[in-house]
């Protein structure tokens, strides 16, 4: 098989992968697969740029390996918006565990001390 033939098939496939997000546990096996397809994906795009690649408007596979790349990277920006969002959302459960806790944590309050300037 041609290296831009391979291309197009990983591109696809990771196209496919990045299509639906999976919530919970699932999430960090999905990212290791979208890690080990972007890698092999990263392999072959060396391989054809060391043959001496050249983009061919006219050429439908060249458009289309055009198209799968401007998508993967939306697809990609959306997972990464979802996994800073849930970051986001653990943070801010953290936070708020801990102020129900400990209420008094943030007060600075010195109630109770007096102190004599007297010499």
């Amino acid at each position: 098989m041609q290296l831009t033939e391979q291309l197009l098939q990983v591109s696809a496939n990771l196209f496919k992968l990045l299509g639906d997000i999976p919530k919970g546990e699932d999430r960090d096996e999905y990212i290791e697969t979208i890690n080990t397809m972007l890698d092999k994906r990263g392999m072959i795009i060396e391989s054809i740029v060391k043959e001496g690649f050249h983009f061919d408007e006219p050429n439908r596979i060249h458009r289309t390996l055009l198209e799968l790349d401007n998508g993967i990277k939306q697809r990609l920006a959306a997972v990464m918006e979802a996994v800073k969002k849930d970051m986001a959302n653990l943070q801010k459960t953290k936070k708020s565990e801990e102020q129900y806790f400990n209420p008094y944590a943030n007060v600075r309050v010195m109630d109770g001390m007096y102190y004599d300037k007297k010499n």
